[in-house]
């Protein structure tokens, strides 16, 4: 176990209660887990690599306190076009003061915000665009099959972003990732910009459709890893919600239920951070102890629910489970 640092006893000593007491507490069970020999499954939602969250989770991975990944499409891809325009962005902190005209303007300079930060479309997609249509072609043209974050691997390993390189490579967290080979989810990656763009060339029948692995391998993939690595258990760990986290979360009941696997044990740890007050019909907003009710998680399973900002929250958890 780390000796703990100012960030954990700064936690440990003001953090007691209700939002505060259960960061301490989640994160004190994660590592729990860890020092039990269970893995950790981290789902990561919303923009939070444009969050710069990578200034951390890089390290977490580094460290193995996380032993695969579930994320959008946009998770997948904004860590690296952080990685090769950062000096482009542009943060815009008056963002909910905008008019629908200055939101134009933003359009007009290619840039495209994500709350308080715009992405420069020419820096950041189009600069990835044509790199990633090599590895994609090259595939297509030699019957290849690949899911979609092998690709971004090939992408990072293959040195050819190197010299766009505009942070300190310690800080993105798919290289870290695709240096140790970390399995990844990414569910729904249609639905992001890399996503749209490889749309675009199967419309001009310019790549097949299939040389991107569907979502159904994604779950079959995910099925095998899991019914390979849970002796010992597996927790998950939510930042935000969706389809990030939601269908990784699933291959629990599937393998239980529709394979009838009754031996497969539930995830053995959940904890989410999450802004999306408890609501009617929502997912994000439901409660853990639903999950029970859907074979996902035991009666005993360590049960956190978090509500407040995983940008604030998520880098208290990990700097406690790092030792700061």
């Amino acid at each position: 176990m780390n000796t703990k640092g100012a960030i954990s006893s700064f936690i440990e000593k003001y953090y007691l209660h209700f939002n505060a007491a259960s960061v301490v507490d989640a994160s004190k069970a994660y590592e729990a887990q860890l020092n039990n020999g269970a893995k950790m499954l981290v789902s990561l939602a919303g923009a939070m690599s444009t969050a710069e969250l990578g200034k951390i989770f890089a390290e977490m991975i580094r460290q193995n306190k996380v032993h695969i990944i579930s994320c959008t499409g946009a998770n997948l891809e904004e860590d690296i076009m952080n990685l090769v325009a950062h000096s482009h962005y542009k943060r815009v902190p008056d963002y909910r003061d905008l008019t629908p005209e200055e939101e134009w303007d933003l359009l007009e300079n290619g840039l495209n915000r994500v709350t308080d930060t715009c992405i420069p479309e020419e820096e950041a997609f189009r600069r990835l665009q044509k790199h990633i249509y090599a590895i994609w072609k090259e595939a297509d043209d030699n019957g290849e099959r690949y899911l979609p974050h092998e690709y971004m691997y090939k992408l990072l390993l293959s040195g050819v972003l190197e010299e766009y390189y505009e942070i300190d490579l310690k800080d993105s967290w798919m290289y870290a990732a695709a240096e140790k080979n970390l399995p990844i989810v990414c569910p729904g990656w249609e639905d992001s910009t890399m996503g749209n763009i490889f749309a675009s060339y199967v419309l001009k029948e310019e790549l097949k459709a299939s040389t991107i692995k569907s979502g159904i391998e994604y779950m079959t993939f995910l099925a095998d890893w899991y019914t390979d690595n849970s002796k010992k258990g597996i927790g998950f760990f939510q930042i935000g919600g969706g389809i990030a986290g939601d269908f990784p979360i699933c291959v629990v009941p599937m393998l239980y239920q529709d394979m009838e696997r009754t031996d497969t044990p539930f995830w053995s740890y959940f904890c989410q951070i999450s802004d999306s007050t408890t609501s009617y019909g929502s997912y994000s907003g439901a409660v853990p102890n639903e999950k029970i009710t859907w074979g996902k998680l035991d009666i005993d399973t360590p049960k956190y629910i978090i509500e407040s900002d995983a940008t604030i929250v998520a880098p208290l958890i990990f700097a406690y489970l790092l030792g700061m």
